[in-house]
């Protein structure tokens, strides 16, 4: 299990995880913040100046599934991890890779009043006495205060609160564990899917409007848009497997079988294993049962129509080129064989 401790950038998180050490028995710190560190000394410089914050890595927010992972196995327990999540997406990432790992979350969200989280940022001292170093850390709590507020109508809803205003560290700690130990701190409800430990087969639909846009949906537990589909199960049929996937997916039943447009062989790219990727036409699903589209919320956060022009700015690279020859196909009435998102015969 994970207990996360987010809050506000000066909001005393780290202070309360060390307590909180304490509190829960087998447990272990982890401070994603190396990982952050680190990545600093070894990407490109060229990489790095594409950022102003290390949390939009997408290599960081995977080193940190992947290290908390690797920590849990090793250590077994409780992991305690302070860190400042503010964007909705992010947490969804991270938590969802934790997710398929079969790691719970427990999200705790450190609550202070804004007047004192400045007083407390204004009081923030370096531990090896360099000022200068103090000064650039106090500065950047104060740039993310707003980011802060304005995440609020989330984490609020999303976290167990713990109210820091009037509690030292080791007092928010024992309110914390209190509530872990009671059950008052949920585990997140995240996708569950377990990740592939071997090729795999997937289907996908591909939905359309009048207008001839794609419906898209936006995963919480990995980056960039995706089709509505999933894994072939052992024994499942894979236009089926499309069928059931989108009646999971977005509260849609289709009556007729959908038909092939594109099969795509997908390398191995680790962490991926690749596999085979099949899209189908499922055809037009008019305005009246657009509007009886229903999302999974632990699983799914939002869906559109786009055209193939605004899809190549929501899709991952690989999925694009995949739609791309999709419709190719869908126009031309054949069916493609894609490598790697390349025709192939």
């Amino acid at each position: 299990m994970i207990v996360w401790v987010n809050g506000a950038f000066g909001a005393g998180k780290t202070s309360t995880a060390h307590e909180l050490l304490d509190l829960i028995p087998n447990s272990t710190l982890y401070d994603p913040g190396l990982t952050g560190a680190e990545l600093a000394r070894l990407l490109p410089p060229k990489r790095l100046a594409d950022v102003t914050d290390f949390q939009d890595l997408p290599i960081w927010r995977r080193l940190v599934v992947d290290t908390a992972a690797a920590l849990l196995a090793e250590t077994g327990g409780v992991l305690v991890v302070p860190m400042t999540l503010l964007r909705q997406e992010y947490r969804d990432e991270i938590f969802g890779g934790l997710a398929a790992r079969r790691i719970p979350v427990r999200h705790v969200l450190l609550a202070t009043d804004e007047t004192i989280l400045r007083r407390r940022i204004a009081a923030r001292e370096a531990p090896d006495g360099d000022q200068e170093a103090a000064e650039r850390d106090r500065q950047w709590c104060y740039e993310h205060i707003e980011q802060y507020r304005a995440a609020l109508h989330w984490l609020t809803g999303d976290a167990h609160v713990v109210d820091t205003d009037t509690r030292t560290p080791h007092e928010s700690a024992e309110c914390l564990a209190e509530a872990v130990r009671t059950g008052r701190a949920p585990a997140c409800a995240i996708v569950q899917t377990p990740e592939p430990t071997a090729e795999t087969l997937a289907a996908g639909v591909l939905l359309f409007d009048e207008r001839g846009r794609v419906l898209l949906v936006d995963p919480t537990y990995k980056p960039g848009w995706e089709f509505p589909g999933g894994v072939v199960e052992r024994g499942e049929a894979p236009a089926r497997a499309g069928v059931r996937e989108v009646e999971e997916e977005i509260g849609i039943r289709l009556t007729d079988v959908p038909k092939l447009l594109v099969m795509d062989w997908e390398p191995a790219r680790p962490p991926g294993f690749g596999g085979l990727r099949l899209l189908f036409d499922g055809g037009l699903l008019p305005a009246r049962l657009a509007g009886q589209v229903r999302l999974p919320g632990p699983e799914l956060r939002d869906w559109r129509f786009v055209g193939e022009e605004e899809a190549a700015g929501l899709l991952p690279p690989a999925r694009f080129e995949r739609l791309r020859w999709a419709l190719r196909a869908r126009e031309r009435g054949v069916v493609l064989n894609l490598e790697d998102g390349v025709p192939v015969g």
